[in-house]
């Protein structure tokens, strides 16, 4: 079995970021025993359970746009930093997330094994366009 290329994993990564906002998951490389863990809670049991959650789950129906996004490789992770712009308005005022993501994406694979986030809600003093 030959290597997946950083390229490869960064797209693999880059998927999951665009399924968050198109809630279309079904292209998403997910190991089937991928699970997810946010801010220290375990809310992605396997694959399919991650997929079936960005498709159709509520949890995800505010995100607007991921935008400022950064993807990077060390070793068998793939780290994704971005900023979550949701749908949430506050007057002129926007809910958005800073993000930070580590992946399990191994050379051997490309399939998202596990993902740990973190992320930090504010609220932006003016009105943010998605991008």
């Amino acid at each position: 079995m030959g290597t997946v290329s950083d390229d490869q994993r960064i797209a693999a990564a880059e998927s999951y970021v665009d399924a968050l906002v198109s809630h279309t998951a079904d292209s998403v490389p997910f190991s089937p025993d991928c699970i997810r863990i946010e801010n220290g809670l375990k809310t992605g049991f396997s694959g399919k359970h991650l997929r079936r959650s960005l498709n159709r789950g509520p949890q995800y129906r505010i995100i607007d746009a991921a935008t400022d996004r950064t993807f990077t490789v060390d070793g068998q992770h793939v780290h994704a930093a971005f900023t979550i712009v949701t749908k949430v308005r506050l007057g002129r005022r926007r809910l958005v997330a800073a993000v930070s993501e580590t992946m399990l994406i191994p050379k051997s694979d490309g399939l998202i094994h596990h993902l740990r986030v973190t992320f930090k809600p504010h609220v932006r003093e003016r009105s943010v366009s998605p991008q």
